[in-house]
């Protein structure tokens, strides 16, 4: 949140450290954006992989692509939202959605966010793979359909009709 308060304080294309990323990265626009947006990835993909583990008892393959997933999703949502805030093109409209000309900026921008959401699953991945013997049983088992287990979806919406109906 701190790194978007700085973006809204200067505008994201005119914040002094992004000018030192560009140099840095020999870009020709300033970087800073792009750096909240892979922090947003990055940090955010974590706790969102901890709510569904405590929340819904996510496991195996799920609690790591989840919150990859949700990750990419509200990028998403925020691009839509920096695009609908921008479209009527007033100058504060342009500043906000810094685009800084760049047509692909979203795409470029929603594609950090995921990246950074990919590291931190791959980093907890591997510190897993490292101490828990059980992980690739955990894995595999994740995407089996457990014996016994019947359907859900129109199978169940069927019952449930059948049972309302009385």
């Amino acid at each position: 949140m701190i790194l978007h308060v700085i973006g809204s304080h200067y505008t994201y294309e005119r914040v002094p450290f992004g000018y030192t990323l560009q140099h840095w990265l020999g870009a020709e626009r300033n970087m800073y954006d792009r750096l909240v947006h892979f922090s947003f990835g990055f940090l955010l993909a974590y706790p969102i992989r901890e709510m569904f583990m405590r929340v819904s008892g996510a496991r195996g393959i799920w609690s790591y692509f989840l919150p990859f997933d949700v990750t990419m999703s509200f990028s998403a949502i925020y691009e839509i939202i920096e695009w609908q805030s921008a479209k009527d093109a007033s100058a504060a409209g342009i500043a906000f959605l810094g685009a800084q000309g760049d047509i692909w900026d979203a795409q470029k921008d929603m594609t950090m966010a995921g990246l950074g959401a990919l590291i931190a699953m791959t980093v907890i991945l591997l510190i897993r793979a490292r101490y828990d013997r059980g992980l690739w049983r955990d894995l595999r088992d994740s995407v089996r359909i457990r014996p016994g287990d019947a359907p859900l979806g129109e199978v169940e919406l069927r019952e449930l009709i059948r049972r309302s109906r009385g």
